[in-house]
């Protein structure tokens, strides 16, 4: 484990936890709340920490510390030789959670995030004590063929600038881009999705979260709070994370995040 405090703000800390090679980056935001677990952030596919949540964390972190993440390939964690998957990522986190003594989280999973965010909820029920995923499905018919066909062809062209520009700024080594763009290609085209039976042993209440503009539609999303035991479900006005101020959804206009973030607090509180 390699651990950092800021001297500026002692309420802020960033390291990075060892599993089996690879060194996932994290960041914790805020101090512990008595009765509260820490609120676990899983950003999307080619994002960072910044990009899906800079806006969002010093909302949450007035009522949960905040523990965030950057899966394999993104930000500051580098890519190792094995394909970047939910459970191999929900494997780093459970090594960020135990370098951290953290036994219990709520776990926040954005788009590609919500599918890692899933596979820890059930790679270890005791770990995640609620659950919110959001702008994500969770088997290959969420979305139509042309999504599918789209991304089997889809170049670095396609990637939002705003995760362009937070890669280079981190990584600026030639080729980098390019792996973390070849990583959440395949991540996505290679995507398994879970069974009906599988998501019925989710035990964490879960949220789940979408935009009335989303990739996925609300009926879809509905259809999957019905799979998931309990599960509830919130539509909000917006696209694919602008409700969460992901830069590259919102650009800049934050009305929808500061009108969600108490709903999603309701929740974790519940």
């Amino acid at each position: 484990m390699t651990y950092s405090r800021n001297r500026t703000d002692p309420t802020f800390c960033h390291g990075y936890a060892d599993n089996n090679g690879l060194r996932m980056y994290y960041e914790v935001h805020g101090e512990a709340f008595a009765g509260r677990p820490p609120l676990l952030l899983i950003p999307g596919g080619g994002s960072t920490i910044g990009t899906n949540f800079s806006e969002l964390i010093p909302l949450l972190a007035e009522h949960r510390q905040v523990i965030a993440v950057e899966e394999e390939g993104h930000g500051r964690t580098q890519p190792t030789s094995r394909p970047l998957t939910a459970e191999n990522s929900a494997g780093d986190i459970l090594a960020v959670l135990g370098d951290l003594n953290v036994e219990t989280v709520d776990v926040l999973g954005f788009s590609a995030g919500g599918h890692t965010a899933i596979a820890l909820a059930l790679a270890r029920p005791a770990a995640v004590r609620r659950l919110i995923v959001a702008s994500t499905f969770v088997s290959r018919d969420a979305v139509p063929e042309e999504f599918w066909n789209g991304m089997a062809t889809a170049t670095l062209a396609d990637m939002p600038d705003a995760y362009k520009d937070a890669d280079r700024l981190l990584n600026p080594e030639p080729g980098h881009l390019e792996r973390l763009f070849e990583l959440d290609r395949r991540r996505i085209l290679d995507f398994p999705g879970w069974s009906d039976d599988e998501l019925g042993t989710v035990t964490a209440p879960t949220l789940v979260v979408c935009g009335d503009r989303d990739i996925v539609t609300a009926a879809y999303a509905d259809r999957m709070a019905t799979l998931i035991p309990g599960a509830r479900l919130l539509v909000v006005p917006g696209g694919h994370g602008d409700y969460l101020g992901e830069q590259a959804a919102s650009v800049g206009d934050l009305r929808t995040m500061h009108a969600t973030a108490p709903f999603l607090m309701l929740f974790l509180d519940g």
